[in-house]
Protein backbone atom coordinates (compact mmCIF):
# COMPACT_ATOMS: atom_id res chain seq x y z
CA UNK A 1 0.00 0.00 0.00
CA UNK A 2 1.98 3.21 -1.31
CA UNK A 3 0.53 7.01 -1.08
CA UNK A 4 -0.32 9.03 -3.53
CA UNK A 5 -1.64 12.66 -4.01
CA UNK A 6 -5.22 13.11 -4.85
CA UNK A 7 -5.66 14.70 -7.76
CA UNK A 8 -8.37 16.76 -6.78
CA UNK A 9 -6.89 18.24 -3.54
CA UNK A 10 -3.26 17.12 -3.29
CA UNK A 11 -3.61 15.42 0.38
CA UNK A 12 -1.74 11.91 0.23
CA UNK A 13 -4.62 9.05 0.16
CA UNK A 14 -3.74 5.22 -0.45
CA UNK A 15 -3.19 4.08 -4.10
CA UNK A 16 -6.21 1.58 -3.10
CA UNK A 17 -8.36 4.06 -2.27
CA UNK A 18 -11.92 4.56 -4.08
CA UNK A 19 -12.29 8.02 -2.99
CA UNK A 20 -10.63 10.81 -1.22
CA UNK A 21 -11.22 10.66 2.49
CA UNK A 22 -10.63 14.56 2.27
CA UNK A 23 -12.16 16.02 -0.90
CA UNK A 24 -14.40 12.94 -1.70
CA UNK A 25 -12.98 12.99 -4.79
CA UNK A 26 -13.68 9.05 -6.69
CA UNK A 27 -10.35 8.00 -7.79
CA UNK A 28 -11.36 4.61 -8.75
CA UNK A 29 -14.23 5.74 -11.35
CA UNK A 30 -11.75 8.57 -12.87
CA UNK A 31 -9.95 7.92 -16.09
CA UNK A 32 -7.39 9.76 -17.41
CA UNK A 33 -9.71 12.18 -18.66
CA UNK A 34 -10.89 13.16 -15.66
CA UNK A 35 -7.72 13.54 -14.37
CA UNK A 36 -6.35 16.03 -16.81
CA UNK A 37 -9.64 17.98 -16.78
CA UNK A 38 -9.24 18.23 -12.54
CA UNK A 39 -5.61 19.15 -13.09
CA UNK A 40 -6.37 21.81 -15.64
CA UNK A 41 -9.22 23.20 -13.38
CA UNK A 42 -6.68 23.53 -10.37
CA UNK A 43 -4.42 25.24 -12.88
CA UNK A 44 -7.03 27.99 -13.95
CA UNK A 45 -8.11 28.30 -10.40
CA UNK A 46 -4.62 29.31 -9.12
CA UNK A 47 -4.29 31.64 -12.26
CA UNK A 48 -7.08 33.94 -11.56
CA UNK A 49 -6.51 33.52 -7.71
CA UNK A 50 -2.81 35.16 -8.65
CA UNK A 51 -4.28 37.51 -10.87
CA UNK A 52 -6.91 38.49 -8.22
CA UNK A 53 -4.57 39.59 -5.85
CA UNK A 54 -2.82 41.24 -8.67
CA UNK A 55 -5.76 43.36 -9.23
CA UNK A 56 -6.29 44.19 -5.56
CA UNK A 57 -2.06 45.43 -5.44
CA UNK A 58 -2.77 47.72 -8.21
CA UNK A 59 -6.01 49.18 -6.64
CA UNK A 60 -3.68 49.63 -3.27
CA UNK A 61 -1.20 51.64 -5.32
CA UNK A 62 -3.20 53.58 -7.62
CA UNK A 63 -5.72 54.47 -4.25
CA UNK A 64 -2.35 54.87 -1.79
CA UNK A 65 -0.63 57.70 -4.84
CA UNK A 66 -4.20 59.24 -5.80
CA UNK A 67 -4.42 60.15 -2.10
CA UNK A 68 -1.18 61.04 -1.48
CA UNK A 69 -0.40 63.53 -4.15
CA UNK A 70 -4.72 64.53 -4.57
CA UNK A 71 -5.92 64.08 -0.99
CA UNK A 72 -5.25 67.73 0.39
CA UNK A 73 -2.75 66.41 3.25
CA UNK A 74 1.16 67.78 3.87
CA UNK A 75 4.06 65.86 3.59
CA UNK A 76 4.65 64.47 7.53
CA UNK A 77 0.89 64.44 7.90
CA UNK A 78 -0.26 60.75 8.99
CA UNK A 79 -2.29 60.38 6.41
CA UNK A 80 0.54 61.20 4.21
CA UNK A 81 2.92 58.52 5.56
CA UNK A 82 0.13 55.97 5.52
CA UNK A 83 -0.93 56.55 1.58
CA UNK A 84 2.99 56.48 0.90
CA UNK A 85 2.92 52.88 3.05
CA UNK A 86 -0.11 51.86 0.95
CA UNK A 87 1.79 52.99 -2.16
CA UNK A 88 5.05 51.04 -1.28
CA UNK A 89 3.06 47.47 -0.28
CA UNK A 90 0.76 48.04 -3.57
CA UNK A 91 3.74 47.86 -5.91
CA UNK A 92 5.74 45.57 -4.23
CA UNK A 93 2.53 43.04 -3.54
CA UNK A 94 1.85 43.50 -7.28
CA UNK A 95 5.39 42.84 -8.42
CA UNK A 96 5.64 39.81 -6.26
CA UNK A 97 2.45 38.34 -7.73
CA UNK A 98 3.74 38.82 -11.31
CA UNK A 99 6.51 36.98 -10.35
CA UNK A 100 4.49 34.10 -9.04
CA UNK A 101 2.38 34.39 -12.24
CA UNK A 102 5.09 33.71 -14.41
CA UNK A 103 6.66 31.14 -12.20
CA UNK A 104 3.24 29.52 -12.41
CA UNK A 105 2.96 29.58 -15.91
CA UNK A 106 5.87 27.93 -16.23
CA UNK A 107 5.84 25.33 -14.04
CA UNK A 108 3.83 23.09 -16.30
Amino acid sequence: MALTNCPSCNKKISDKAKACQHCGFAVGKADSDDLVRKKNLQKFQKTQSIQNQSMLAMLLFIGGFGFMYWGGVRPGDTQHTIAIGCTVVGFVWYIVNRVRLIIHKRAD
